[in-house]
């Protein structure tokens, strides 16, 4: 059950964000590109996106590189979090939540992910701790 338990996160984690990641492929990373601009970053910056909304949820699916793929979008949860709500760490919405709080579930589940490892349940055969 485990295993399970460990192919349900990545999935959830994996093929929620890469929504998101998709979203930018279509419609570009202009919104990416003006938070960094209003935080005093660098535009170029933006690119690193597809990394962390592309490239590591389809990983994280798939089970490859797991931890890794689990550390980029954590990383890019935690970068994302400042930029594009910069009062929503204390801010309670109407409907009870926390304004950050599918930004927050992005993030813990990441580095749930990256704790845990992708299980057995994965493409190929790796090992190592980065790996496995």
């Amino acid at each position: 059950m485990e295993n399970l338990g460990k192919l349900i996160l990545r999935l959830s984690v994996g093929g929620l964000m890469l929504f998101h990641g998709v979203a930018k492929l279509i419609h570009g990373i202009g919104g990416v590109k003006y938070l960094l601009g209003q935080a005093g970053l660098p535009q170029f910056l933006s690119y690193g996106v597809y990394a962390g909304e592309v490239i590591a949820p389809l990983l994280m699916i798939m089970g490859l590189y797991t931890r890794v793929s689990g550390l980029l979008i954590a990383f890019t949860m935690f970068l994302a979090i400042p930029l594009a709500h910069p009062d929503g760490l204390f801010q309670i919405t109407e409907h009870g939540g926390l304004a950050i709080e599918l930004s927050a579930l992005y993030l813990l589940g990441a580095i749930a992910v990256t704790l845990l490892g992708p299980g057995k349940f994965r493409l190929g055969n790796q090992r190592g701790f980065w790996k496995e």
